[in-house]
Order: C-alpha cells, then sequence, then structure tokens
C-alpha cells in the first residue's frame, strides 16, 4: 500500500544521525540465557522522541535517491535494524518478535515501516533487496531482535565504512561461542549458528560457508575449517527478545 505522504527526493543519503545517538544511549553489553551480546533497553527507546523523529523521517524520504551500491546496501541494512527495533517497540513487553505474528502470517511478512511513503516488510527488505546486492555478509548485519542474532552494532552502517563494519561483524559473531561459532577441534566438529545454514546458497558464490568464513578466525579455528574431515552441526537458536534487562 502506498501512503499519500510528502516524499522528498534527496541528492544526499538518509541522515541516520538520530539513530546513531539512540544506538549508543539504549544498547548495553549484556548476558541473558549465558550468551552475551548487545541488548536494547526497549522501554526507554519506545517513549524517546527521537525514535518517532527517525521513523517519520524515513516516511519522507525516497531511496532512489541512493547512488551507489553501498549507499543502498548500508541504507537498507540500518532500515532492517530500525523496523525490527520498531516491532518490539510498537508490542512491548514482547517475550519474542515471533510472538508478534503467527502461522499463517509471521511477523516478518507483516507491516514493519514506511520508506518513501511505500510499506515494507522485514521479508521483504531482507529478502526482496538486501541478499539480492549479493553480499553474504549482510547477515551478520541485520538483527531480528532476538538473543541469537548478531548483536546489534552500536554505531551507524554507512556507506564509506560498510567493507569494514561488515568485516568487524563477522569477526565478532564468530567469537561469540554462545550463538556464532565454536570449535571442537578434537573430535573435528564445528558448531555455527543455523543463520549459516538458513542462508547457505548465499556463501555458495564465495565457496561456501566453511571457505568464507576462514578469513574471519583464529588460524586454529581455520586449520580446523580447512579439515576435510569436518563435521558441521547447528547451535540452538535462541528467540527471546535481546532486551536489556533492569
Amino acid at each position: 500500500m502506498v501512503f499519500p505522504v510528502p516524499v522528498v527526493s534527496f541528492a544526499e543519503p538518509f541522515d541516520f544521525t538520530e539513530w546513531g545517538s539512540l544506538l549508543k544511549r539504549y544498547v548495553k553489553p549484556h548476558v541473558i540465557d549465558n550468551i552475551r551480546l548487545n541488548a536494547v533497553d526497549y522501554g526507554r527507546l519506545k517513549i524517546d522522541p527521537g525514535f518517532s523523529r527517525l521513523i517519520s523521517g524515513l516516511e519522507k524520504f525516497a531511496p532512489s535517491g541512493l547512488k551507489s551500491h553501498e549507499e543502498k546496501m548500508a541504507f537498507w541494512i540500518n532500515v532492517y535494524n530500525i523496523f525490527a527495533v520498531k516491532k518490539v517497540v510498537d508490542h512491548h513487553p514482547l517475550k519474542s518478535i515471533r510472538d508478534v505474528g503467527n502461522f499463517f502470517k509471521p511477523v516478518w511478512k507483516r507491516l514493519a515501516g514506511i520508506v518513501g511513503g511505500r510499506e515494507y516488510t522485514l521479508h521483504e527488505v531482507e529478502h526482496e533487496i538486501l541478499r539480492k546486492m549479493g553480499e553474504p555478509r549482510i547477515h551478520v548485519a541485520i538483527v531480528c531482535a532476538s538473543v541469537s542474532c548478531p548483536d546489534l552494532l552500536k554505531e551507524v552502517f554507512k556507506a564509506e565504512t560498510l567493507d569494514v563494519q561488515l568485516d568487524a561483524q563477522m569477526k565478532m559473531f564468530l567469537e561469540n561461542p554462545g550463538k556464532g561459532m565454536r570449535v571442537d577441534a578434537g573430535r573435528k566438529r564445528v558448531y555455527l549458528s543455523p543463520i549459516f545454514d538458513w542462508f547457505e546458497e548465499d556463501f555458495e558464490p564465495r565457496g561456501g560457508v566453511l571457505q568464507f568464513l576462514q578469513p574471519y578466525v583464529p588460524s586454529e579455528e581455520r586449520e580446523a575449517l580447512k579439515s576435510p574431515a569436518v563435521r558441521v552441526s547447528y547451535l540452538e537458536y535462541n528467540w527471546r527478545v535481546n532486551e536489556l534487562s533492569p
């Protein structure tokens, strides 16, 4: 559905300064169910007028004005994360983001927010926009407001620093044995986030998941990933909302 919202086509990228301030203010290191993560203070974020201003700004911004591949990718990564946070804020308090939807219409396919007068779902932003850009590292940058998701970066993704940010996110995620990766070299087994199973096809053009991950891990773990005898298992995915407890 298209809304009659005045849309402005800017020559400059969208200004995510407000989002950057909110991330610094309400995202903190935390531990939930023995998993370390960056958690969000949704209760305080919900009443911050800056979040409402951010959402209103996106409603009026025309993404057609974005130019480079990096500009578009950084923009839509930020939008996905904002809209996932918005889902929790709109239904707060919430045990899991998946509670917003149901079997027939999951949360991913429900209206998440508006950009440039047009409605978007999380599914559309992820699968119809970001995945089609051919960059598998997006899967450690977009955050579905859950404990086992990659950590929400405490800064805005920007075109000029995107490559460095995506590399840093991949390394940080794989360093987290509770939800990213754990290697049992003795048993020749690697335990990975289910994300690498769900989106395995996105890594195939880069040599497959295990080959893709090798540059992001220490040498000992890299050797384990290279071994033809290594077996892959997947960690349990914790869908509890990534909320900062009082």
